[in-house]
């Protein structure tokens, strides 16, 4: 029997609880149970009359009428009305995903009475339910935090890609939806494009050169640390750590400071009749972008080593003696045996690596921030793509533009991370290490 059938031949509270939700509880004395189902129901239809439905044809105009501040007129801010739009959708799902619950505890509660059991009070139902169920409540804060915090500014984000928010179209200006020609702007429009796609060919180079020399760095740091000869390991496993420890954007302005007109290197560079460098000037090119891998690798590679360090203090030592026995070299035993497994082990950690690197807006804004270069649109040659998100949203109010590119970097990294992962050994054979 379908589902459809089974609900045309069950009973009257079932029936009553499909169009009132609550109802058929309250029908087979599940007073409480139906009194906050019918509670919800009445809640969700207050909010709807009353401004639910308004923020809904909100959510499609995005405000008529527009305000004027010099004559006090009061008008429709278009930002706020996406925004209580998105609001509405996302407690019209909340409703719809409550009434799911609803129609499956009254045909739960249907078939015990159907079959002749007493159906248990409200405290007598949590309890079962806690029971069976715990994990759904555990896993409700983080679900909703994740929902609001993160989910819902994405959506949000999205959304505004869509519209011509941004320059001089800002509230109280009425902000209309004009599809995809933020997209069409970034890839037609001379200089945007030529500015996007240079920094976008530049970001793949950066997280590749990047995470390639973290994560290697941390891995020679942590077989280095393993040997045997050297002394003082605890010592030499704390040091990188103390580099780790100092806040991010301290160091970050420390190696500033140090490569500045006025920082040491220029100091000892003139103090020998040298002229001072422009390590980090907007002509610095290539002496930019190295320094900013060295600085991002002395950030980075302590994480690395740790973690290999932790995944190395596991191997399975009889592997390397059977391949000592078999004549294979150091080198030879790194590349077939120590390798495979650390990348096995550390496959979505390297994987987060790629794109936190591929996000990594903090090392070239404090060492370069506010820096832009002729031949890009408010950019410089070392920006990556979410410090060219930065400028143009924040900076320069192209929020449109801005909301576009960020929704290119999400498609980007979500389609590079799910398919490297999906190929990867750590997903294929998840049984090989074990």
């Amino acid at each position: 029997m379908s589902r459809k059938e089974k609900l045309t031949h069950t009973s009257v509270p079932v029936k009553a609880s499909l169009v009132i939700m609550g109802t058929g509880q309250l029908l087979y004395r599940q007073w409480t149970k139906g009194l906050l189902y019918l509670t919800v129901l009445v809640a969700t239809c207050f909010y709807m009359v009353t401004t639910g439905i308004y923020d809904i044809v909100g959510f499609f105009t995005l405000g008529t009428k527009e305000a004027d501040p010099w004559l006090g007129t009061e008008g429709d801010d278009s930002v706020m009305m996406l925004l209580k739009g998105l609001l509405a959708f996302a407690i019209i799902i909340a409703f719809l995903i409550i009434h799911r619950s609803n129609v499956h505890d009254i045909l739960e509660c249907d078939r015990q009475v159907r079959g002749g059991n007493k159906l248990p009070g409200f405290s007598k139902a949590v309890s079962i339910f806690l029971d069976k169920k715990f994990y759904l409540i555990a896993l409700a804060i983080p679900v909703t935090g994740v929902l609001i915090f993160n989910v819902l500014p994405i959506l949000f984000m999205i959304l505004i890609s869509f519209t011509n928010y941004g320059g001089d179209i800002v509230p109280p200006k009425l902000v209309d939806w004009i599809g995809l020609a933020n997209f069409r702007k970034i890839l037609s429009l001379t200089e945007i494009k030529d500015t996007f796609f240079k920094i976008l060919g530049w970001n793949f180079v950066w997280a590749v050169a990047s995470t390639f020399l973290n994560y290697f760095g941390g891995i020679g740091l942590a077989l280095l640390l393993n040997k045997q000869c050297v002394k003082g390991k605890s010592f030499w496993r704390a040091f990188p750590i103390l580099a780790y420890a100092v806040p991010g954007f301290i160091t970050l302005l420390a190696f500033k400071f140090l490569f500045s007109y006025g920082g040491p290197i220029n100091y000892y560079i003139t103090l020998h009749g040298g002229d001072a460098i422009g390590f980090l000037d907007i002509d610095a090119g290539l002496k930019a972008k190295l320094i900013g891998l060295v600085v991002n690798a002395w950030t980075s590679i302590p994480t690395s080593m740790l973690l290999a360090t932790g995944i190395l203090s596991n191997m399975n030592t009889d592997l390397y003696e059977a391949a000592s026995i078999d004549g294979a070299t150091k080198w030879k035993q790194f590349t077939k045996i120590t390798l495979p497994f650390v990348i096995f082990s550390t496959t979505p950690t390297l994987i987060t690596s790629f794109i936190g690197n591929f996000n990594n807006f903090g090392v070239f804004y404090f060492l370069r921030g506010g820096v832009y270069k002729d031949g890009y649109f408010l950019a410089s040659d070392t920006d990556l793509l979410i410090n060219w998100l930065y400028n143009l949203s924040i900076d320069n109010n192209y929020y449109g533009i801005g909301a576009a590119v960020s929704l290119i970097i999400f498609v980007i990294t979500s389609i590079f991370s799910l398919t490297i992962y999906v190929r990867s050994a750590a997903y294929k054979k998840e049984d090989t290490f074990r």
